[in-house]
Formats: structure tokens, C-alpha cells, sequence
């Protein structure tokens, strides 16, 4: 195995791994699905001696303790499921999926406008005159109508197929079913064929059946009015108004065909200038309109915006479902920028494939440009960083079957909208700025001068640790290496001073630094943002690595080239791992996708036999190598306690080499990311029943225990 082994990508590696090694996988994004077929495939472990269950252990787990939940009993035990937790942002995600369908309706042409209501008693409504959801006879369940079963079953609707929306934000049918399930009460309204329909919920059932309510004339649509059940959320049940009318606003330019209508009772505006208590949002220009009052008053590179839409519908001048896209791009010249992403409607504030291709076109086509005007050596420096560090963009796209990572839709993971934005922006960039030759100068300059800043600070941080200006001042003490520059420099993470010792002896001088923490450092999934910064062993590894956390991380300031958990081959060193794995993955994500972060594998026992000796890295290997290297032979074995315990010289040898090492690389796939987050939540967050949950579900496939 070499150093560029993935941590989750070989059978070979699971097969000499040790056991503490799986715990650290798991840690770090392995999901609990994967574990338990990977463990089903070998074969049942006979036990120690003949000790059958006691008799009223295997009476007592009968069929009767196999719980069903129906209807919508499964988003009440479990909404982190549904709506990504329980605190205030999971709240304001019941009204974002109510305004979806009404957008649902505005975007496929039947609505015009949308009004949103925020009541003095904490009830929200969302009023559209789209076509109103169906009330006839549901085929399937000819006893309800089609507006109950929408809300009282998960995975019903009607954006399953292309009939009834071409593009829309719901895609898996439990949006409003959900909205239901976790509200106290929950009433609906609609207005077809000139005849009003109402029903009233609570907490996902219904309080009767269907009412026809009479003859309306000038109405037509869906009102849905509810107010979050205090007891689900940890927030409580009351909206933020300014949350909502951000949320309101958002809605309005992303599709220029639709009016929104705010209102909001006064009462709940007190001390609060920046609401008012009514409003309307009409952006006929989309993104270029927003993006144009969000700029007013600001310094801008070039003059203008670079924006555009393309329309794929086929004329009739709503977005259709073939990668239709608008963009609005300015660049700041004091001020930082921001990226707003957007698919069908839905704010994706993770990012995705759709913003990497506008990341793409516009390195790409600033490139172009600089060849075309006989400028590439200096802009061939420049990277997608350089370019979007001040740039303020606007993206949205419409796109049918869009695939989201989770059901909060956070993050879109189709890898189509990727080319699809690429190809489009690139073509209108090359074109934007072809025709103002003038300004692209300035901005190629201004990107120029960007990439040579950040060059500048890598060099400074460089010189500074040649001088040991920021060294360290640590517990056990920050040994740093000597080498300039990060490319082939190393930092080791140690547990403890001992270990540390050893391994400041065994390290090379030149590429290789050393960190030892004492004992086991914070859980960050479980400590308040008060607690992350306060605490002294945290503090001193985000200082050590130079290249910030959360949304300030920089890739480019990274200090070193790799970053090498070394902890003991034993239960407290997986624990340290995982606490550490769950440090960057929550703090620096980035770090983990730029292949930073790696496990070392130092030995467990140390196997000598007529003068040769051999080390093993868990039981499994140890057993190996005694039918293979010692062909049966007896040797003298040893075990290690610790890495405190192996003289330097071994630690080298068997650790710390780059020439004779393993490492396992921290890798986590794109597509598990949601099941990585779920997994660290569980068993890192601060929930100890979700941690015995997890236990009891993967308890019988533990092996190799070492306690």
C-alpha cells in the first residue's frame, strides 16, 4: 500500500487493516450500510465456547417488536430526515417548501403571483393563482381525495414525470407531506372552477374531511396556512420575519414572471427597520435587475455586469427543462465576493456542479483572452480562485430531474449542469469581452494582480517559518520542519509528549513537522463555535496549518503538502483519529477534497525469529506472517503499548518512511458525502441516542474488539 492508497477504496486494504482502522473510516465518512454488507459477505464467526442466548433473551425479540410507521409517523420520530434537523434552519425549511410548489406553479406558467403572510399568532400562509391542487377521487385511494392523499402520504405529487411540470424544486413528493406531518395545525384552501375547498390538519391528520366551503368568483389557487408544532422544533415555532422576507425576495428574481406579495403583522416587526410589514417583488430583469440594487454604491472593477439568459423552452419565454440558465456577474474592487447558486428555484448554498461550470467558463475564458492578446505567460498563474475571489455572481439554473445531495437540496449533484453552464457563459464571456476590450483589460489585470497577492502571501508564509517567526508555542511544542514552501513538507499529529519525543528523533529534519497533542482534543460536532474557539489545543492546529476554517479557509495557504494522524494502534488511538478526522471534515472540508489528509499505520507487534524481525499491523497480519515469513516457526513476539514505546529508529522504519510507510488516504466520494454527514452526526453529534442507535444496529458485525 503506498500513499496514495484511498482510505475507502480497496478490499485489500479492509483485509489488512486493523479493527481500529475501521473505526476510523467510519469516522471519517464510511457509511454504516457499507460496513454491514462488507460484513455479512464473511462468513459467521463460530463463538469461543458452546454459551447459547439465555432462552428469555431470544423469547423476548419476537415479531411483535418489529415497530411499523405509517403515514406520516416517520417524519414526526425522525425529521432530521426530512428537513435536515430540528433548529431554526429546519423550520424556515417548512416555509421554503410550501413556496416551492406555488414557484412550481409560477415557473410551469399558471401562476402570476404568489402572497406570503406571517400572522401576529405565528401562523404563515403562501397564496398562489396557479391551477389549485387537485380535490377529485384519488385512482388509487377512490375514498380520499387527491389534495388528502398529497398531504397525508410521503412520495405523492405530481413532478414524478414531465406531465405535469416540465421543471419544478419538488422532486421526491414529501415536501408538503412533511410540512403537514410537522406542523400543530395546518389549513388549506383551494379555488377551483369557481368553487372554494377546505381542510384542516393537525399534526399530519386530518381534523375532517374535504368541505366544499361555496361559490368563489375571481379566485383560483392554493392557499396552504400553518404554524410549526413548538414541539418538534428546538427553535420553537416562531418564523423569523427577516429570515422570510429575504427568503420571499430570493424567489421573485429568479423567475421575472412572478409577483410576490409580503405581508407581515407589525406587531412582529418591533425594532426591526430593515422589514417592513408590507411589500412587493416584481423583478422583471431576474438576477441582472437584483444584482444591479445589490451593487448601487460599490467600487466595481470593470463598469457594468456581465449577465445573460439563455432559453431552451422553446419560445414561449418560461425556463424549460433542457439546461435553461441566467447569470449576473460583477467583480468588487474592495470588497470580497459571493457566490448565490440557484436550481429550479432552489438556493443551493453548498454549491454543486452548476457552480463549477461557471467557475470553468470564467477562468477559462479569461485565459483565452489573455492568449489573444498575447498576455498568457502572465495569466497562466491565475486559477478559478484568482477569479472568483472578488467576484459577486448570480447563477440559476432550470433543469430537468435535477439531482441534489439530501433532501434539503443544499448541494446539486448533476453532472450535466455542469457542461451545460460551462458551455453557455464561456461562449457569452468570450463575447463580453471581445466586445470591451478595454475592460477585459482591467479585469485580466485586476485577476493578474490577485494571483500575484496570493503567490506573495504563500512566500511570506514561507519566510516565516524558515525565520520560526510563528512558531509555535504548543504543550508539547511544535517541531517544524526546515524545508521552504509546502510542496513535500509533512505534518505529523502525535497524541501526547511521549510519542511526540520518538517521533521528533525518527522524523526527517528537512520535510517532516511534528505536532503532539495532549491527550484527546475537542469534539467539534458536539462543542459550540464559544467552545471551538476557546479551546487552546484547537486553536494551536488551525495556527499550525495556517489556512484558516470554515468559509476562510484558503487551499493556497495550507503550510504543508500532507497532514498525518499517528496515533496508537488501539481503541484511544481510533477515538483520537476520529475526533481529529471529525475536526477537519466539519472545519475544512476542502482540506479532505484536496487529498490533504491522511492516517499513518504503525505496527502492533514486532515478530523476531534467528536474528530477523518483521512487524505486523493488526492480529490478522500478525497470523499472516507466521504461517508465511516464519513458515510456522515460533518468534518472539512482541506488542506495542504505544508509539511512546517504540524506539525511534522503529517508528522510522515503520512509520514514518516514505520509503517503507503506509498511509491511507481520507478520501470521501462525492455521492456519500450526505451519508458521511449523517454518519458523523450520529456517532460525533451530540445526541447519545443516536451514538446507542448506531451501536445496537452494527454491534453484531464488531470483531477484533480490543478492550
Amino acid at each position: 500500500m503506498t500513499d496514495n492508497d484511498d482510505l475507502f477504496g480497496s478490499a485489500g486494504e479492509a483485509a489488512g487493516s486493523r479493527s481500529a482502522a475501521t473505526a476510523r473510516s467510519a469516522a471519517a465518512g464510511k457509511s454504516s450500510v457499507t460496513s454491514r454488507s462488507s460484513a455479512a459477505a464473511r462468513p459467521a464467526r463460530k463463538p469461543a465456547a458452546a454459551e447459547p442466548a439465555p432462552a428469555s433473551t431470544e423469547a423476548s425479540y419476537t415479531a411483535a417488536s418489529i415497530e411499523v410507521l405509517e403515514g406520516l409517523e416517520p417524519v414526526r420520530r425522525r425529521p432530521g430526515m426530512y428537513i435536515g434537523g430540528t433548529d431554526e434552519k429546519a423550520l424556515h425549511h417548512l416555509f421554503a417548501e410550501v413556496i416551492d410548489n406555488a414557484m412550481d406553479e409560477a415557473v410551469a406558467g399558471h401562476a402570476s403571483f404568489i402572497e406570503v403572510e406571517l400572522e401576529a399568532d405565528g401562523f404563515l400562509s403562501v397564496t398562489d393563482n396557479g391551477r389549485g391542487i387537485p380535490i377529485d377521487p384519488h385512482p388509487k385511494f377512490p375514498d380520499k381525495s387527491a389534495l388528502e392523499v398529497i398531504l397525508t402520504t410521503l412520495h405523492a405529487g405530481g413532478k414524478f414525470d414531465s406531465k405535469a411540470y416540465e421543471t419544478s424544486g419538488g422532486l421526491h413528493g414529501v415536501g408538503v407531506s412533511v410540512v403537514n406531518a410537522l406542523s400543530e395545525k395546518l389549513e388549506v384552501e383551494v379555488a377551483r372552477g369557481q368553487t372554494l375547498y377546505r381542510q384542516d390538519y393537525a399534526r399530519g391528520l386530518p381534523l375532517g374531511p374535504l368541505q366544499t366551503v361555496g361559490r368563489v368568483h375571481n379566485r383560483r389557487g392554493t392557499k396552504v396556512r400553518f404554524r410549526p408544532d413548538a414541539e418538534i422544533f428546538t427553535a420553537g415555532s416562531r418564523f423569523d420575519p427577516a429570515r422570510l422576507f429575504r427568503m420571499a425576495r430570493s424567489k421573485a428574481f429568479l423567475f421575472g414572471g412572478v409577483e410576490i406579495r409580503w405581508r407581515c403583522a407589525p406587531a412582529l416587526l418591533a425594532g426591526n427597520d430593515k422589514v417592513p410589514p408590507e411589500a412587493t417583488f416584481r423583478f422583471p430583469g431576474g438576477l441582472k435587475d437584483y444584482l444591479t440594487q445589490e451593487i448601487e454604491g460599490r467600487t466595481l472593477v470593470v463598469d457594468g455586469l456581465f449577465s445573460g439568459r439563455i432559453d431552451k423552452s422553446g419560445g414561449d419565454g418560461r425556463p424549460g427543462g433542457h439546461g435553461s440558465l441566467e447569470w449576473a456577474i460583477a467583480w468588487y474592487a474592495e470588497d470580497d465576493g459571493h457566490v448565490a447558486s440557484y436550481c429550479n428555484t432552489i438556493p443551493t448554498p453548498e454549491g454543486g456542479t452548476h457552480e463549477q461550470g461557471l467557475r470553468n467558463a470564467l477562468l477559462r475564458g479569461l485565459r483565452d483572452h489573455a492568449e489573444r492578446v498575447n498576455q498568457s505567460k502572465r495569466a497562466a498563474q491565475i486559477t478559478a480562485e484568482d477569479v472568483m475571489v472578488s467576484c459577486a455572481a448570480m447563477l440559476s439554473v432550470f433543469i430537468r430531474e435535477p439531482e441534489f445531495q439530501g433532501q434539503t437540496k443544499d448541494r446539486l449533484a448533476t453532472a450535466e449542469a455542469s457542461r451545460i453552464v460551462e458551455s453557455a457563459v464561456r461562449d457569452a464571456f468570450d463575447h463580453w469581452l471581445a466586445a470591451s476590450p478595454q475592460q477585459a483589460g482591467r479585469l485580466l489585470d485586476w485577476t493578474v494582480d490577485r494571483a500575484e497577492e496570493r503567490l506573495r502571501r504563500r512566500a511570506e508564509k514561507d519566510i516565516a517559518r524558515k525565520t520560526a517567526t510563528r512558531r509555535l508555542r504548543l504543550p508539547g511544542k511544535l517541531a517544524d520542519c526546515t524545508k521552504a514552501g509546502a510542496a513535500g513538507s509533512e505534518l505529523f499529529l502525535v497524541e501526547g509528549d511521549s510519542a511526540g519525543g520518538s517521533a521528533k528523533q525518527a522524523r526527517d529534519r528537512a520535510t517532516q513537522a511534528i505536532l503532539p497533542l495532549r491527550g484527546k482534543i475537542l469534539n467539534v460536532a458536539s462543542a459550540g463555535r464559544d467552545k471551538l474557539l476557546q479551546n487552546q489545543q484547537i486553536a494551536d492546529l488551525m495556527l499550525a496549518l495556517g489556512c484558516g476554517v470554515g468559509s476562510a479557509y484558503r487551499g493556497a495557504d495550507l503550510r504543508y503538502e500532507k497532514i498525518i494522524i499517528m496515533t496508537d494502534a488501539d481503541v484511544d488511538g481510533a477515538h483520537i483519529a476520529s475526533l481529529l478526522i471529525t475536526f477537519f471534515w466539519r472545519q475544512t472540508p476542502r482540506l479532505i477534497d484536496e487529498q490533504h489528509l491522511y492516517l499513518a499505520v504503525p505496527p502492533l507487534f514486532r515478530l523476531t525469529h534467528s536474528g530477523k524481525t518483521v512487524y505486523a499491523r493488526d492480529e490478522a497480519h500478525r497470523q499472516e506472517l507466521m504461517r508465511t515469513t516464519f513458515k510456522g516457526k515460533k518468534a518472539e513476539i512482541g506488542r506495542f503499548k504505544g508509539l511512546g514505546e517504540m524506539l525511534p529508529a522503529q517508528l522510522k522504519e515503520t512509520t514514518m518512511d516514505p520509503r517503507k510507510r503506509t498511509l491511507l488516504r481520507v478520501v470521501v466520494e462525492e455521492d456519500a458525502r450526505p451519508q458521511t454527514s449523517d454518519a458523523v452526526e450520529r456517532l460525533m453529534g451530540n445526541k447519545p441516542e443516536a451514538r446507542f442507535s448506531f451501536i445496537q444496529e452494527n454491534a453484531a458485525f464488531a470483531t477484533d474488539l480490543d478492550i
